[in-house]
């Protein structure tokens, strides 16, 4: 999960029970398609030839290969009761597990060959999913031991990229393929940082005490949009310390910002309120797409928007809504080539607690 998932939809993204394994022997060539088309959905004008390519229990995070031939993603299927990471083709044939089936996984993508990824896993530290956090607290997500390793498709070769033994996830690859935006606590706050694919050269590009976290690099490799909350008084200081001195955080209100891939010229893009996270650019770089819940804040009714990645403090008047369901829809992803969309969705889930992947053709 890319930080929010688990607390911000709370009541969209916590089943339990897995389903639907495909059946094609995983390889290079996809095997037969298991994708089913679904209904359009009044007003989506930008989705068509929308398609379904899991069916129940949770998937979310799916992301490209660079070829736009393969997804990875994080699952709850095999009967766990927390994610572990998974690829398969983009027509839903091919699945395999990538992860050791240990731990909990998040946040998977791929090196630019295809044929190797990297995730946040938490099993070097137990063997078990991590504990929920304490619901006295309230409505808050814990911040799991996760480290990132890299392994190949098939999931052989498994290697530690990180040893912080704090949370450390988030990864997405540099267009070049040379650099690894993520975020970690190993600086004692969420902090966003750069590191070379071998684990090398650690840089630290953000500073603000709060949360910052989910980046994703630009498509020209310049830029970094991300989430944060940077605490407004002493009095909000003092009690996201606390909840993170109990690795624990409170994320209904993250706002979208963006700067320079080295950390410079961080400035706000959305002034919506409620919880705005999960950006992704567009295949030019001159748009970001997101999920938010302003229109309702603290609701698990998430939609997907769009707005200017030039945008300073934008309102509801300056986004643009691409979604339309009273349900959950959030972490979208264009293809490589521009074509196509994914994202993670609620929309035709036989069970309320059902979060599937959905891949349909973009059109501007």
């Amino acid at each position: 999960m890319r930080l929010i998932q688990n607390a911000l939809a709370a009541t969209v993204l916590v089943a339990a029970i897995a389903c639907a394994r495909g059946t094609a022997a995983p390889g290079d060539a996809p095997g037969t398609s298991l994708a089913v088309s679904i209904p359009d959905t009044p007003n989506e004008r930008h989705l068509t030839n929308v398609q379904q390519i899991t069916f129940g229990g949770e998937n979310a995070e799916a992301y490209f290969s660079r070829d736009g031939q393969w997804l990875t993603f994080q699952s709850t299927r095999d009967g766990r009761t927390c994610d572990q990471q998974y690829v398969m083709h983009v027509n839903g044939s091919g699945l395999q597990r990538v992860s050791n089936g240990n731990g909990k996984t998040t946040c998977g993508w791929f090196l630019p060959d295809g044929k190797r990824l990297f995730f946040g896993s938490s099993h070097a530290h137990d063997s078990l999913c991590p504990p929920k956090p304490d619901p006295s607290a309230g409505y808050v997500w814990g911040l799991d031991q996760f480290d990132i390793y890299t392994a190949n498709r098939d999931g052989s070769d498994l290697k530690r990229l990180t040893n912080y033994n704090v949370y450390t996830a988030e990864g997405v690859l540099s267009p070049d393929g040379r650099t690894i935006v993520f975020t970690s606590l190993k600086d004692g706050d969420l902090e966003i940082y750069t590191m070379n694919v071998d684990g090398t050269n650690v840089k630290r590009l953000t500073n603000t005490p709060g949360y910052d976290g989910g980046p994703w690099w630009s498509p020209d490799g310049t830029k970094i949009v991300y989430r944060a909350h940077h605490p407004a008084d002493s009095t909000q200081l003092a009690e996201y310390r606390a909840l993170l001195g109990r690795n624990m955080i409170r994320p209904s209100r993250v706002e979208l910002f963006v700067m320079n891939a080295d950390g410079s010229d961080q400035r706000q893009v959305t002034a919506l309120g409620g919880a705005n996270f999960g950006p992704s650019w567009s295949p030019d770089g001159k748009k970001i797409v997101f999920s938010s819940n302003h229109v309702a804040p603290r609701s698990g009714n998430f939609d997907l928007y769009l707005v200017d990645a030039d945008a300073r403090m934008a309102g509801r008047e300056q986004v643009e809504q691409v979604t339309f369901t009273p349900v959950f829809d959030g972490f979208p992803m264009f293809s490589p080539d521009g074509t196509k969309f994914i994202w993670a969705s609620n929309r035709t889930s036989i069970k309320p607690t059902d979060t599937n992947l959905y891949i349909a053709d973009w059109k501007w």
